[in-house]
């Protein structure tokens, strides 16, 4: 896709999230950018998580019925599919996000519409050949790949890991659990900025009519009331930032997106419309809390004591922004939420990230945990001699063709044993690079003797359901697979998309 030599981006107001009137104002701006929907179009919300647990985590499902309506009225006779696809986080079934946030009801109601969630699809290699890439190239799910007209519908929030999360870091969302991991630790950034070479949006319309701030899975509701629309990712992210008071250029993945051509942060490029003027948006938007905190500041005053070295080298740097840190943040948020007596539930612990080689001054009786393959730490606990080292591997070893994925059930018992074959120790070592949202979650929970929110009665039949159907489909994949490749063929009716047949695919 071309990137528009005229960005523009079209602030309105909207008080409420009512499906018609949000439809109207989608329609408007599809309209006033001059964009038909055709062929293939994909709509990707955020569902990174959706339920009681997390209300303003997620794209709206009226937002949602507004944007699929609007496609249909601008789009009609020019779509040979409409669909909606994600893949939402903490290794939960994206089959469970659809459900719980709404979406399924409304792509039942609007009709006509497709469903694609991106862990059960096959996936695409997509090769880079720009300079500065982290590697060669991307897997990506194949409606992703195969999609003519890709629509962005972001929600707005701030974030742990990278600031905010508007259009640009949500493509997070266009991998698998397998690949959506690599990388994703001190060099997110980066990967994210790697990510713009699949595809890109020809429509955004992020759901900024209650935004999020402070976090990005269990935000504070904060009421903006706009609905923000653009051509252009790295032009609207610039307006977004702008919004909050944010200088775009020290967002690192816009700064990156941006060096990479994927668009314009200058403000006198930027054509701005629409019935909000920036400096009202502005004036609505004041006090909104962004995220990158440090784990140590994050965590003062409570009974976790954080420590964080560097990353390893040669990349080296002064924080993992994107890892391990980042999800311990996220992590005991979702247990606060959960269970309101979490803090005082657990017993005082040490966290420690990265190369630490400052003093651990942990009492007896106080667990050391040392989260990540990179941690490292020599010195004295509870009267014992204590060496952690390195086990990072560089990042050219990890192949994204043979990565495997690692289900809620694995992650479970592997951590659990951890903690369990340690208890008597006075440290513990969680492996990974990153150790995941959902993995953090289960060994606090094992640590502290908390109510594991993956087991919850009330939510485990749903989610049994979900995995069942998600870890089915991916079996079939892999019959249907077979059978194409026995055939001479891999696509649809056993004919590969034009687009990819120079590509693979991966299970």
């Amino acid at each position: 896709m071309q990137i528009p030599a005229a960005p523009k981006v079209i602030i309105r107001s909207c008080r409420e999230y009512d499906p018609e009137k949000i439809r109207r104002i989608l329609r408007e701006g599809l309209e006033e950018l001059g964009l038909r929907p055709f062929g293939r179009t994909l709509v990707k919300p955020n569902l990174v998580a959706a339920g009681d647990m997390f209300p303003h985590a997620f794209t709206r499902p009226e937002f949602g019925e507004g944007m699929l309506r609007a496609l249909k009225d601008v789009g009609s006779g020019s779509m040979s599919e409409l669909a909606a696809g994600e893949r939402c986080g903490i290794t939960v079934p994206t089959r469970l996000a659809f459900r719980e946030s709404g979406w399924d009801d409304v792509i039942a109601k609007v009709g006509g519409v497709k469903r694609y969630c991106f862990e059960e699809s096959e996936q695409v290699e997509i090769p880079l050949r720009h300079e500065g890439r982290l590697r060669d190239y991307l897997f990506t799910p194949e409606p992703v790949a195969r999609a003519d007209f890709f629509v962005n519908a972001p929600k707005f929030k701030a974030h742990p890991w990278t600031t905010v999360t508007f259009s640009i870091k949500a493509y997070i969302g266009i991998q698998d659990d397998r690949h959506r991991l690599i990388d994703h630790d001190h060099k997110l950034n980066e990967k994210i900025g790697d990510l713009q070479f699949i595809v890109q949006p020809q429509f955004i319309a992020i759901d900024a009519i209650t935004a999020g701030e402070g976090r990005m899975l269990t935000p504070t509701p904060f009421d903006l009331g706009l609905i923000i629309m653009g051509n252009s990712q790295v032009a609207f992210d610039s307006v977004c930032c702008r919004i909050i008071g944010l200088d775009p250029r020290t967002v690192e993945h816009i700064r990156i997106a941006e060096d990479y051509g994927f668009g314009t942060s200058d403000a006198d490029k930027i054509e701005i419309t629409g019935d909000v003027t920036l400096a009202e948006a502005q004036q609505r938007a004041k006090g909104f809390r962004v995220g990158l905190i440090r784990v140590e500041k994050y965590f003062e005053g409570t009974h976790i004591t954080a420590y964080a070295g560097p990353p390893p080298e040669p990349e080296h740097s002064d924080y993992c922004w994107g890892g391990c840190p980042g999800a311990i943040e996220e992590a005991i948020e979702i247990l606060r939420v959960y269970d309101a007596q979490t803090d005082a539930k657990l017993p005082h612990m040490h966290v420690v990230f990265g190369n630490y080689d400052g003093p651990i001054p942990a009492k007896p009786g106080e667990k050391v945990i040392f989260i990540g393959d990179c941690a490292q730490w020599k010195g004295e606990l509870a009267g014992k001699p204590v060496q952690i080292r390195s086990i990072y591997r560089d990042r050219e070893h990890l192949d994204p063709h043979t990565i495997r994925h690692e289900d809620i059930f694995k992650k479970m018992a592997v951590t659990t044993k951890q903690i369990v074959d340690n208890r008597a120790e006075p440290a513990v070592r969680l492996e990974g690079c990153p150790v995941s949202v959902a993995e953090q979650v289960l060994a606090l929970v094992s640590l502290g003797g908390l109510k594991n929110p993956y087991t919850d009665r009330r939510n485990i039949g749903q989610f049994l359901r979900g995995y069942l159907g998600w870890r089915g489909r991916v079996a079939l994949n892999r019959l249907q697979r077979k059978r194409y490749q026995q055939n001479g063929a891999f696509g649809r009716r056993g004919e590969a998309a034009p687009q990819l047949k120079a590509a693979k695919t991966a299970t």
